[in-house]
């Protein structure tokens, strides 16, 4: 594998992305067919009910026209539904947690804006509010790398580990940190609240928060009656976690992505040309670990064989 030339290892890339594309598209399509097929024919049988009871009092094309509109505002937000306040379409809540979608690129798709000039706003909105936010995050992520890392350093003094050994599990500490504390508990909290949800749901709409995926089909408090307050507190609430949440995902993936093994893996895939300075530092080289923490003697370079890869 390491005779390969540059163009054959790109190729060997796309072919295995495509080949992963088309797995997942397969499982997706056995998984979710026979259920959406179930679904349509379930609103036929409906549609069919209702109109055999209803149809001679309603002209032709009247339910068709009256589904039409409900479905295209039920895509930007909007239904009249139930027992539902207007206003909760786009309160400041509801608009506070439709910029922070916007800002951290989750996008839940929950809401959309309808006018001219929402539109043009969100477009100058994201192209301004886009790269401040990644300056915040590259911000926070210098500050608080260091702080997290000393586990990691504590660990490699304390019981002499290889740095490449206290790496691996400085990442994978942080990595179960994360996990428990923005995936695990937080569905543990919406699966209780909610009540009309499973704790697989729970789960999966928290990672598809944090992960940007945001495919939105399910909503804390979304199309359930409660009292105002407690939905304004639960919008600022999902809007805190989007904001915290995304932030800790990112230094963890951070983490992952300088460890030595995924270093290699890049520099095989990389170009074959001369490495840079920053290249040739690593993730061993840099203070990330905060190695400069640590004793003369367990500062010490490791032996040939314990030395990370370069990245």
């Amino acid at each position: 594998m390491g005779g390969l030339r540059p163009w054959a290892r790109y190729g060997l890339l796309v072919v295995a992305h495509l080949l992963a594309l088309g797995l997942g598209a397969a499982v997706l399509q056995a998984l979710e067919g026979p259920p959406a097929l179930r679904v349509q024919a379930k609103l036929r049988a409906e549609r069919a009910t209702f109109q055999e009871e209803y149809g001679a009092c309603l002209p032709p094309g009247a339910l068709e026209e009256l589904l039409s509109t409900a479905l295209a505002a039920q895509a930007h937000g909007v239904s009249s539904l139930g027992n539902g306040s207007g206003a909760r379409n786009w309160d400041l809540p509801s608009a506070l947690l439709f910029a922070a979608s916007i800002l951290t690129t989750t996008g839940y798709g929950h809401m959309a804006p309808l006018s001219a000039g929402g539109k043009a706003f969100c477009v100058i909105y994201a192209a301004l509010g886009l790269p401040a936010s990644l300056a915040l995050v590259a911000a926070l992520r210098h500050c608080l790398l260091p702080l997290l890392s000393r586990p990691g350093a504590w660990a490699a003094n304390r019981w002499q580990l290889a740095l490449t050994t206290a790496a691996l599990l400085q990442a994978a500490g942080l990595g179960l940190l994360v996990a428990g504390t923005f995936v695990l508990l937080p569905a543990l909290v919406l699966w209780g609240v909610q009540g009309d949800c499973s704790l697989l749901e729970a789960i999966y709409f928290c990672f598809s928060s944090l992960s940007t995926i945001g495919l939105g089909d399910l909503l804390p408090a979304h199309g359930r009656s409660l009292h105002p307050v407690l939905y304004h507190l639960g919008q600022l609430a999902l809007l805190g976690y989007l904001l915290l949440g995304l932030l800790a995902m990112l230094l963890a993936v951070e983490t992952f992505s300088e460890l030595p093994q995924v270093c290699a893996m890049v520099k095989f895939f990389g170009s074959s040309g001369p490495l840079t300075t920053e290249d040739q530092g690593g993730i061993l080289g840099q203070d990330e670990l905060a190695l400069s923490t640590l004793p003369p003697s367990a500062a010490a370079p490791a032996a040939p064989s314990e030395q990370a890869p370069a990245c």
